[in-house]
């Protein structure tokens, strides 16, 4: 049998994957396409972004493991067989990269970086008052694996850590709250919103004016999850009003970011080119492995989605 790798990847990303899933994989036949084979003998894929289609008349099909954190383009993939097990990357490597920006972000936000990065280029030389990491309450939203690494990070810092999530959580030093009746007063007690939700037909717009309305007022939002879960015409009225002071952004509707697009200059918005945490494959291959491995020898999977949830 045989492994279709289907990855929307430039030449520099499949140099950087293949020969790490070869390592990864020594005894199995890797497929970069499908030619010259016939369907019957693909039972694994291992994907990222595949284009429209990769997965269609498969019939030996077995795994779907996904070479990225998020699976909401599979998701919404109609050519996508689903009655096929579908599993998604989990990697410590991720989560680390992740609790890392976002205590950067949050850093920046305590501490005025950002503000000073915009009196440097107006040539203002003008010192602020100094805020302590006690005195910041940050809300993070989605307390899944990234959103825990995240959440016990910012605890290390000192700051006062609020966590969101669907489904009842609990986590050393967290405050943690769960369900759509809790959000707002969740929102309403934080100095800075930093979300990790997986995108949802339920989060796809979350923050549109009504919920940015429910915010703090002079708040910030770190967006690290998904452009969608931003109503982007909404965010920059709340920015106009002040009812948010800052917003960082690594993850947009359009990608790569229009270059016509409002956030590029605007002096509230800090822009990340989708950088947060990104899939290292390194780490990764060896991960997607395990899955295969663990299908060959009829053990679990590991990190199977749960497609009536969507993550």
């Amino acid at each position: 049998m045989a492994i279709l790798v289907a990855a929307g990847f430039d030449a520099d990303e499949w140099a950087q994957w293949w020969p790490l899933l070869q390592a990864a994989l020594p005894n199995e036949l890797l497929l970069r396409d499908r030619q010259g084979t016939a369907p019957q003998e693909i039972d694994i894929a291992l994907v990222a972004n595949p284009g429209a289609g990769s997965l269609r008349g498969l019939p030996a099909l077995r795994l779907i493991q996904s070479l990225w954190a998020g699976v909401d383009r599979l998701l919404a993939d109609a050519s996508v067989p689903t009655d096929v097990p579908l599993a998604r990357m989990v990697d410590p490597a991720i989560n680390e990269a992740m609790a890392q920006t976002a205590l950067w972000a949050v850093l920046g936000l305590q501490r005025g970086f950002f503000d000073y990065a915009v009196q440097q280029r107006e040539r203002v030389w003008r010192q602020h008052a100094l805020r302590r990491a006690d005195e910041i309450t940050v809300a993070v939203l989605g307390l899944g694996q990234t959103g825990r690494a995240v959440a016990q990070r910012l605890v290390q810092h000192g700051c006062r850590v609020l966590g969101w999530s669907r489904g009842a959580a609990a986590l050393d030093g967290v405050a943690c709250h769960a369900g759509e009746r809790s959000l707002p007063n969740v929102l309403a007690q934080a100095q800075v919103v930093v979300n990790l939700l997986p995108l949802t037909p339920e989060t796809r717009g979350l923050f549109n004016a009504t919920r940015l309305a429910q915010l703090r007022r002079g708040a910030s939002l770190v967006n690290l999850a998904r452009g969608a879960h931003v109503v982007e015409a909404d965010l920059l009225a709340a920015l106009a009003s002040g009812q948010l002071k800052h917003a960082v952004l690594d993850v947009f509707a359009t990608e790569p970011l229009p270059a016509a697009h409002p956030f590029w200059s605007h002096p509230l918005v800090t822009v990340l080119p989708h950088v947060a945490a990104p899939t290292d494959p390194r780490s990764a291959a060896p991960i997607a492995a395990r899955n295969v491995f663990a299908l060959r020898a009829g053990r679990p999977l590991e990190h199977l989605v749960d497609r009536t949830r969507g993550y």
